[in-house]
């Protein structure tokens, strides 16, 4: 039998309270594009992946045993240096939960900094061009 032999990500999905809040945010601090496709659906695109976004409370198919905003721990890369992230998102008055700190990344250390969506979701942008 053949191994599967899983080789890139092409999309997640975010339980959200809100669909449009959370829109605002990624676009406004992270610089991510809103869209739609489908039957209405909405993601936010940023290099060539996607977040696929679901209002919980509203039905999909097929969906987590137990769809719930704010359960998630996401990393995103950057070559943004960390310290005009701080000053970013200190403009956009986002509080830095944790960082600069060094850590381990898929492909080596990194330097992260930590903080959290309108949902609780917590964020990680990372850069390897620090660590």
């Amino acid at each position: 039998m053949a191994l599967l032999c899983v080789e890139d990500l092409d999309h997640l999905v975010l339980n959200v309270a809100d669909i449009k809040v959370t829109c605002r945010f990624y676009q406004r601090v992270l610089g991510m594009t809103p869209f739609m496709f489908g039957n209405g659906r909405t993601a936010l695109s940023f290099g060539s992946r996607k977040i696929n976004l679901y209002e919980v409370g509203q039905p999909y198919s097929p969906q987590p045993d137990k769809p719930l905003p704010g359960t998630a721990e996401l990393c995103f890369l950057s070559r943004t240096p960390v310290v005009e992230l701080l000053d970013h998102l200190k403009a956009e008055n986002v509080a830095v939960e944790e960082g600069p700190v060094r850590r381990e990344g898929a492909l080596g250390p990194i330097t992260s900094v930590y903080f959290r969506d309108p949902d609780g979701n917590m964020i990680e942008v990372a850069n390897y061009t620090e660590a």
